[in-house]
């Protein structure tokens, strides 16, 4: 288990590496002109040419590369171009935002799909062909159109939730709670569907195997077989597409988090794309990678814990 362990932690430190790479390549090469940017279309020639000098614009590509990874890797991210705040304390400010509903996003998913999966594959009938409709419904419809209907309705006409704003969990648990439940659930629909459908399939099929025919033959009930065996079996694929939607559900979050006026790390990283402000991107983007490979690498520990096959092999 430990060299499972640290083959997934050795994998996920390079993908780190490799899209702060990229990322940092691809925001040098944009030819945008930052310090007019920053200065405005007044500035002079010599004060943008002193601006870029500061920001360290003027020297190659390699030696802004050398020096911001080595920052990076003493845990300082820099400072914003255009308003010279830490990026560290906008990230604090921000990622609590997000790991709210995309955690809360990912809960209601694991738990919908679990239970809309397991009833729509040992009922069958008509029951079934129901979950897989609202299945494929759920996977059509965008998030950011869930948020807006889940705004409207329930915030601002039905009035049971607020409908923008963030609450701090520190400060209230229940003003957090209602604060992030509809960005949640709006974020969680997609996930749930896809999810839904690897439970429904993957049951099915252990259902059909034979040491399930052995433990019924053995005077085991239904219930016992379902949920003592079945189900565990049937988990590890489930888990797969779970930690895939993860990362959509990352991405989902920078629209739902704009429809609900959240202050989360997809607001942060949108407004720093349009400024330009490579600082910001550069510290979001590895932030967020950090989160999902450290997500991933606990659903690869519950994978291992389920199918021992994937720590052998």
């Amino acid at each position: 288990m430990l060299v499972f362990l640290l083959r997934r932690i050795a994998a996920g430190v390079v993908l780190v590496v490799v899209v702060a790479t990229a990322t940092f390549l691809l925001l040098s090469l944009t030819g945008a002109d930052v310090a007019r940017n920053i200065l405005g279309e007044t500035a002079s020639p010599s004060q943008v040419s002193a601006k870029a000098q500061e920001l360290g614009l003027d020297d190659p590509l390699v030696v802004r590369y050398g020096h911001w990874i080595d920052r990076a890797v003493h845990g300082d991210l820099g400072q914003s171009w255009f308003t010279g705040d830490s990026v560290n304390q906008s990230l604090v400010n921000t990622l609590p935002v997000t790991l709210s509903i995309v955690l809360v996003g990912m809960l209601i998913a694991l738990v919908l799909s679990t239970v809309l999966g397991t009833v729509a594959a040992l009922r069958g009938g008509w029951v079934d062909r129901v979950v897989q409709f609202a299945a494929v419904l759920g996977t059509a419809i965008p998030s950011f159109l869930i948020a807006l209907v889940l705004a409207v309705v329930l915030a601002v006409q039905l009035g049971l939730l607020p409908a923008t704003g963030y609450v701090a969990l520190g400060t209230s648990v229940t003003g957090w709670l209602q604060s992030v439940i509809l960005p949640a659930v709006a974020l969680a629909v997609a996930a749930t569907a896809a999810t839904a459908m690897q439970v429904r399939g993957a049951l099915i099929d252990v259902l059909r195997a034979d040491f399930v025919r052995t433990l019924r033959s053995r005077g085991l009930s239904t219930r016992s077989v379902v949920y003592r065996h079945a189900l565990r079996n049937a988990a590890p694929p489930a888990l797969t597409v779970l930690a895939l939607q993860f990362i959509g559900l990352i991405g989902g979050a920078v629209v739902v988090e704009k429809v609900f006026g959240l202050p989360g790390i997809g607001t942060l990283a949108n407004s720093a794309a349009v400024r330009g402000d490579a600082p910001v991107l550069l510290g979001t983007v590895v932030v967020t990678v950090v989160v999902v490979v450290a997500v991933n690498l606990l659903l690869d520990i519950a994978y291992g814990w389920l199918n021992p096959k994937v720590r052998v092999s």
